[in-house]
């Protein structure tokens, strides 16, 4: 399978999956780059994966409905523009060429749902939508900090080397602020470098892995002695990794 990230909106990326026949599209937030894709490579939309509700998600799925010859995935506790086979934690099933698991990961929204697929032979692709951004993770809009930490650690327990294809290109902007909360993280330094200067050859940062963002996210480095000590600064309770991320997420809000 090869990926193919398409740009919609301002930032959002759009994330193809194709063997140069069956296409799966995750999170079209507009019909028009997915149907661009498609004829442009001659492939075929076999399925549909929504991660949460957001428009930015969906506005694309009632007019691809028409075009998929497979199923639209969605997560189970949300309303959906068009019906979808809902989905929850623990649920599994096939695609072309993939095996995919499906986590709960509420926080960002309150059902939102994260993918995991996997093709034999190769390290996994997670697709989590708003929940995990590399360097940085989705505002807290109807979920709590627990659930959110809660979610966070569970991606962060996936293997090192799976992809994470996150749906906006925010990297340097959660940089600047990574940078800001953990001033002497040398592995942050040396990626934001790198990110620099693939943004300035006008290629994307992502995907990234789950090792980098365990090396580089804050949100992901709560129980780490500088990133707690920074959130401590700026408002946390105590030194809980659900009271250092909570504080980390509103110092963010206005950063």
């Amino acid at each position: 399978m090869d990926l193919l990230a398409l740009p919609a909106f301002a930032d959002n990326l759009i994330w193809m999956l194709h063997d140069d026949v069956n296409a799966i599209v995750v999170d079209p937030g507009a019909a028009s780059p997915v149907k661009n894709a498609l004829r442009e490579r001659g492939l075929r939309l076999a399925a549909i994966l929504v991660t949460h509700h957001h428009p930015d998600h969906v506005g694309g799925l009632a007019e691809l409905q028409p075009l998929v010859q497979g199923p639209i995935y969605g997560p189970a506790r949300e309303a959906m523009p068009v019906t979808v086979e809902k989905l929850s934690h623990g649920m599994a099933f096939e695609l072309p060429g993939l095996h995919v698991r499906v986590l709960d990961v509420p926080g960002h929204t309150a059902g939102h749902i994260a993918y995991v697929a996997t093709e034999p032979g190769r390290a996994p692709w997670l697709f989590c939508g708003d929940t995990l951004f590399s360097a940085g993770c989705g505002r807290l809009f109807e979920g709590t900090p627990a659930q959110m930490q809660h979610s966070l650690s569970e991606l962060a327990a996936l293997p090192d080397a799976t992809s994470v294809c996150c749906a906006h290109e925010y990297t340097l902007s959660n940089l600047r602020f990574a940078r800001t909360v953990e001033p002497h993280n040398t592995a942050l330094a040396e990626y934001e470098t790198r990110c620099k200067a693939l943004r300035a050859e006008g290629a994307w940062t992502l995907p990234s892995t789950i090792a980098t963002e365990r090396a580089v996210n804050p949100f992901l480095r709560v129980r780490e002695p500088e990133v707690v000590a920074s959130a401590r600064a700026h408002g946390a309770a105590s030194t809980d990794p659900v009271d250092v991320l909570a504080a980390l997420r509103e110092w963010k809000n206005t950063f």
